[in-house]
């Protein structure tokens, strides 16, 4: 008989990082969906533009690090970077606003920390960030869900108004910027308005925000799809949203006249990305099994309390780059005990 010889090395040699980011923007593709139904086609141009701009960028830090440019720049990861800033934009965001929101996560937040693997904060939220504190008009004006069925925006009036600020005779200002729900529920409150009469308003729907709610649906589907695919691990999004949910539930329990419900909080704002797409970033979230639960925890306490008395409607971004701070701390706690070692 015949022998065959083996030779090293026996394992096939798979971009592991690429594999990670496309199974990402896979799992992002319902809620992009969503959201272009409900926000409108700027929600592409901001993707058309982010991804442009975050492969120029990423191409010239490589080139300036003296890198090879290929490989880095078809892992996916500044694609997966641009995608994840993209959404979390106004749909009708400035251009410019998207720009120098992608420069900065790409060549500040990313390399200037020595790329890939080696950023402590993840990049899409310092960016995000960034252009909240700076520019909080243009970033917390959103265009209403219900003002399509009102006035229809086609992709040409979306390119028009993101790239030259110039808004169609046909459709009004106070159609394409309003407050997120998240922000009207938040001011309402402090005028002495109960929740349940907030949420009888048109922006609203049975538990949160006209379409918020059904894009953080989708996110939520496209994380358990990650999940189901092993990308990542249940312990951070599960601490996350049972965090979030235990606070919220316990203060409107106690309050319901002044505090939103749970579900609220679950389908509102960028709780279910952050959860699933953000809290989950392998580089920049604990590693431990025991320290991913006190993460996933500690973002969900925190966002509620930004939420609720902090100055910005969502909490999400702020309580990431938070518990990032905390993660070399909470690893070193948290390392598993090492077998047959006195203690």
């Amino acid at each position: 008989m015949a022998l065959f010889k083996l030779t090293p090395p026996f394992l096939s040699g798979t971009n592991r990082v690429t594999d990670h980011m496309v199974q990402l923007l896979i799992a992002l593709i319902p809620a992009i969906i969503a959201l272009v139904y409900y926000f409108g086609p700027g929600v592409l141009i901001n993707i058309v533009l982010a991804i442009t701009v975050a492969l120029a960028a990423e191409a010239l830090m490589l080139t300036l690090r003296q890198r090879p440019v290929k490989p880095f720049l078809t892992d996916g990861s500044a694609i997966v970077t641009a995608l994840l800033l993209a959404i979390a934009l106004p749909p009708l965001a400035p251009w410019w606003l998207t720009t120098v929101g992608i420069l900065f996560a790409i060549i500040f937040a990313k390399h200037l920390y020595g790329g890939l693997g080696y950023n402590p904060f993840n990049p899409a939220m310092v960016a995000y960030v960034l252009l909240l504190i700076s520019f909080p008009v243009e970033m917390t004006s959103w265009l209403p869900a219900t003002s399509l069925s009102e006035s229809p925006i086609t992709l040409a009036n979306a390119f028009q108004i993101i790239f030259f600020e110039q808004h169609p005779l046909h459709i009004p200002i106070d159609a394409i910027s309003a407050a997120t729900p998240l922000d009207m529920m938040k001011t309402q409150i402090s005028l002495h308005q109960t929740p349940a009469q907030i949420l009888q308003q048109p922006t609203y729907s049975y538990f949160a925000g006209e379409g918020w709610q059904w894009v953080n649906i989708w996110f939520a589907i496209g994380g358990l799809f990650l999940m189901y695919r092993k990308v990542i691990s249940w312990h951070i999004p599960v601490a996350v949203i049972a965090s979030l949910a235990t606070i919220s539930l316990i203060t409107w329990l106690i309050s319901p006249e002044t505090t939103a419900s749970p579900l609220f909080h679950l389908l509102s704002g960028g709780t279910m990305i952050g959860a699933f797409f953000i809290a989950t970033d392998p580089v920049t979230a604990a590693t431990t099994l025991k320290g991913r639960l006190i993460f996933g925890a500690g973002i969900g306490l925190l966002t509620y309390i930004i939420r609720v008395w902090g100055g910005y409607p969502d909490g999400i971004a702020f309580a990431v780059l938070l518990m990032n701070m905390l993660v070399p701390l909470i690893d070193y706690y948290t390392q598993p005990r090492v077998y047959g070692a006195d203690h």
